[in-house]
């Protein structure tokens, strides 16, 4: 959290007469108060802006202005997301109409509340906000289904504030792979379609973040031969931890890193602990139970055939197998992915109001606890600057600079 510009003024010039402090010496909360702190990928439920969902209700989402507040998170990408359905006209023509429902809910944040929350169309926007005391909203886009076959909507999206787009969520759409098949189908396109590549074309010209989670490998490495802006790789884990087909390779991380991008490192369970050899037996019989072959590499195998809703069941059941990640575990990842490709090209999410969430981190009022574990790791003030905001918009500030809009 930003304090207001005099008090960050008075602490500058503190700073300068003074030796800069080692990690370990630094006080956790006070690192907090001082970094911008953005989350980049945030789902919102469905009736945001109702009752207790109301954005100012402290109530039993995982964000909302009074824990953003309490948190001391100064920005949260506000996905607007649909997730897959039936591919037809009357399939299309409902996802969206909810994601245009959606989308009215997240500006309607800051339109209700502009004391608090301010809509963040820029990179320069978010910073602003934060100095004036004001969460900062950014609106992303996750699950390009609602536009069925067509590219216009992403310049109307972009017209009503939407900065950030990932291409798929669980199953391929029109546009791209998912890295999560569904229906038996392990990749409809290759990795984009035509309209996907056209897609990222339009991307860039008009200044939206192209975000690479979900995609397969193949997506991923198309979007970055096509795109002329880095990326970013909104809320993923690292293969090197944990072998799910969500995460991303040590090849993928490189290359996203290659093009000036950065991978924002989850805060959800499943992609950050491992299977470990004591519960192998167990997910083993809950696969037969799911009609899946015991044996068994990565305990997604296979399940791609199943039903969506069966799929998700199974999903769910394996995760209950799992211990309860925490944030050291999160911390984990991120250390991982800053051995890989450096602290230039990471950063953190939490996929909050979709799944995520760790011990410590629970909701968005936690999130001091994960600049303490970054402190207790010996990460400097200015790295950890990085982590939680830096670098996301140093990547935001690249996308408006390779625009034609």
């Amino acid at each position: 959290m930003l304090r207001p510009i005099l008090l960050a003024t008075a602490a500058a010039l503190a700073l300068t007469s003074a030796a800069p402090a080692l990690a370990a010496d630094l006080d956790a909360a006070a690192v907090h108060a001082r970094t911008l702190v953005l989350d980049s990928h945030v789902d919102v439920p469905a009736d945001l802006g109702v009752g207790a969902h109301e954005a100012a209700v402290d109530g039993d989402s995982q964000v909302d202005l009074p824990k953003l507040e309490r948190g001391g998170v100064d920005a949260a990408v506000l996905a607007v997301f649909v997730a897959q359905g039936p591919r037809t006209p009357e399939g299309y023509a409902q996802a969206r109409k909810e994601a245009d429902a959606k989308l009215a809910a997240i500006r309607g944040v800051a339109e209700r509340h502009p004391d608090r929350a301010a809509l963040a169309l820029k990179a320069d926007d978010v910073e602003a906000a934060a100095k004036a005391g004001k969460r900062a909203i950014v609106i992303g886009f996750l699950n390009a289904y609602p536009f069925g076959e067509d590219l216009k909507p992403i310049d109307a999206y972009y017209a009503a504030g939407v900065r950030s787009f990932g291409f798929v969520h669980a199953g391929a759409n029109a546009f791209a792979d998912s890295s999560r098949p569904s229906g038996g189908a392990k990749a409809e396109w290759g990795g984009l379609s035509p309209l996907g590549k056209q897609a990222v074309g339009r991307l860039n010209d008009l200044g939206v973040i192209i975000d690479v989670s979900q995609l397969t490998p193949d997506g991923v490495k198309q979007v970055l031969a096509i795109s002329r802006a880095p990326v970013v790789a909104s809320h993923s884990g690292v293969q090197g931890i944990v072998d799910n087909p969500r995460n991303l390779s040590d090849a993928e991380l490189d290359a996203i890193a290659a093009k000036g991008g950065v991978v924002q490192i989850v805060a959800f369970g499943p992609y950050l602990v491992r299977l470990t050899d004591e519960l192998r037996p167990k997910v083993a019989a809950l696969r037969v139970q799911y009609g899946l072959p015991a044996a068994f590499s990565r305990a997604a195998d296979g399940s791609e055939a199943l039903s969506p809703d069966k799929r998700k069941d199974y999903s769910h059941a394996v995760t209950a197998l799992l211990p309860k990640a925490t944030v050291k575990d999160l911390v984990d990842s991120v250390d991982y992915a800053v051995g890989r490709v450096g602290v230039e090209h990471v950063g953190l999410s939490s996929d909050f109001n979709h799944g995520g969430g760790v011990v410590g981190w629970a909701n968005e009022g936690e999130a001091g606890n994960v600049t303490a574990e970054l402190v207790a790791r010996g990460y400097s003030e200015a790295d950890i600057g990085k982590l939680w905001g830096g670098n996301y918009l140093r990547v935001f500030r690249a996308v408006e600079q390779s625009s034609k809009h």
